[in-house]
């Protein structure tokens, strides 16, 4: 994939220089003609990193909703454990734990002398209040954590030692201890958060920018970085422009066609965004509370077609909601349980009743390209079988107190990630009591294989359920299921140690000036 990038920057390149050749006698060099930059030495160790959206209101781990807030906040907040690039998990705040021989209770002990931001050290007592915070959820905005259900008890049995005794052996349990590890006594998260990761908060321009600065006393490896601006930039325009001018070092997310406008002041980091982008249907709203005709878009669609055209071949088709770097779980036959077929669909939408297509809205967050791109092509793939669809564009704020919220809407393209490395984390957003189900969808059938996961401590059993709960969302066209983007990071020339991740983060610590 490397190879087909710079050959399709160089294409680019060229056909930039023959269009300004027809220009009228400009002298300006053509970025094929400048001669490559050599960045200068940092005046200090510091960079700027371009985001595509605002932070949640609240900075407080336990109430982000937000996958662009996770992002970047993964730099300051860490639980008993964390993930690895590879997918695993390892001990964060937490030196070491045991698990019982019945698989019941979990015994944690802590690193000695973790600090948090503010100077006072990790004791149990944090521990034990942080997951009781997301497990009650009594406070406003705490957004519950479902998989605490199971916990009996939680105890610290001494300054640096934390025992969870839970209801039932779970595959899974371990993986939601990443929940961030706050201070007990501490109530301006949602303003000043302060946690124990490699970098520390402080400030915060609401709509503009974020300030992070490396936390020396940090227990782990130091980050590499000084400062880190995350400068929020919402217009696609604006953010290319400030790439060009240099005032980002940095920015993920970024589709081929602006990486072909970088120039030569970038490498470019590959790997893939961990999103579920789809086409999300209100399953409550007509007409697709009719499967036939959600199946009828589905046929409609071709997934690789908007892979090519709109991000020249980049990205992994995908058929459910379920991306490839989650490995045993992800179920590559789901992935063309569709195939294009305009007759077919034709057929289905007339045997629904309209024979004649039908007008459809797809809100789209106008600050995001990859989706406004994708939704152009839908467009023109849907007018195929006499559907006329519209793009909304919307600001992200509206997006999603609008959509994910409040759930007024028909269609809408986005991403949907993974909190924590975890199937249930993909899966559970479908049954139809979840807060997260924002596509309102509602099937007895899902709803009891997900009941069956939770009462099954066997990973064979679980991992097969869990595929049963995708060909559900398949069979019953809950989505319009497109692609795991690919990520297309920009890296200003002299930087270098981006880290991908199978989860949605941007690991700031390992970013570093060549030396």
């Amino acid at each position: 994939m490397k190879k087909r990038l710079t050959a399709f920057l160089l294409l680019a390149a060229l056909l930039c220089a023959a269009l300004t050749g027809c220009g009228g006698g400009s002298t300006e060099q053509t970025p094929a003609e400048k001669e490559p930059s050599t960045p200068d030495a940092p005046v200090a160790n510091e960079i700027t990193v371009g985001i595509a959206q605002d932070l949640d209101d609240s900075l407080d781990p336990h109430k982000t909703v937000k996958a662009g807030t996770r992002e970047v906040m993964f730099n300051v907040f860490e639980g008993l454990v964390k993930p690895t690039p590879d997918g695993d998990l390892t001990p964060a705040v937490a030196e070491n734990y045991t698990v019982s021989e019945d698989r019941l209770t979990y015994t944690f002990t802590l690193r000695e002398g973790v600090k948090f931001h503010n100077g006072d050290t990790v004791t149990a007592e944090d521990v034990v209040y942080s997951i009781n915070r997301c497990a009650a959820a009594t406070e406003t905005g705490i957004v519950q954590v479902e998989a605490f259900s199971v916990i009996q008890n939680i105890a610290a049995a001494d300054e640096r030692t934390v025992t969870i005794t839970i209801a039932e052996p779970s595959n899974e349990f371990l993986s939601y201890l990443t929940v961030a590890v706050l201070p007990s006594d501490y109530d301006k998260q949602d303003t000043a958060p302060i946690g124990t990761g490699p970098f520390k908060f402080v400030s915060r321009a609401a709509q503009d920018s974020m300030v992070l600065e490396k936390f020396d006393e940090y227990w782990g490896t130091p980050a590499n970085l000084d400062k880190v601006t995350l400068k929020i930039i919402e217009n696609a325009d604006s953010l290319m422009m400030s790439l060009q001018s240099g005032a980002i070092d940095l920015c993920s997310h970024l589709t081929s066609t602006q990486v072909a406008q970088l120039g030569d002041d970038f490498n470019v980091a590959e790997g893939t965004m961990n999103l579920v982008q789809a086409m999300y249907l209100n399953n409550a709203e007509k007409p697709f509370d009719d499967v036939r005709v959600r199946q009828a878009l589905c046929y409609a669609v071709d997934k690789q077609a908007i892979i090519d055209i709109a991000f020249d071949g980049y990205g992994s088709p995908i058929g459910s909601s379920m991306y490839p770097a989650f490995g045993k779980y992800f179920d590559d036959s789901l992935t063309n349980y569709y195939t294009k077929d305009v007759d077919k669909a034709k057929a289905l939408l007339a045997d629904a009743g309209y024979p004649n297509g039908f007008e459809m809205t797809i809100t789209v967050p106008s600050n995001y390209k990859p989706h406004m791109d994708t939704a152009e092509v839908l467009v023109q793939q849907l007018a195929e079988i006499g559907v006329k669809a519209t793009i909304q564009p919307i600001e992200w704020e509206s997006w999603v107190s609008d959509v994910y919220v409040g759930r007024q809407f028909q269609s809408t393209v986005v991403g949907v990630d993974a909190s924590t490395m975890t199937a249930r984390a993909l899966l559970e957003r479908f049954t139809s009591t979840y807060g997260k189900n924002f596509i309102n969808y509602n099937s007895a059938d899902y709803d009891a294989l997900f009941q069956q996961v939770l009462s099954s401590s066997d990973d064979a059993e679980q991992t097969s359920l869990y595929k049963q709960m995708e060909q559900n969302l398949t069979e019953n066209a809950a989505n319009v299921y497109i692609q795991d983007l690919a990520d297309l990071v920009a890296v200003r020339k002299g930087l270098e140690g981006v880290t991908f991740y199978p989860i949605y983060v941007l690991d700031l610590a390992t970013i570093r000036y060549a030396k």
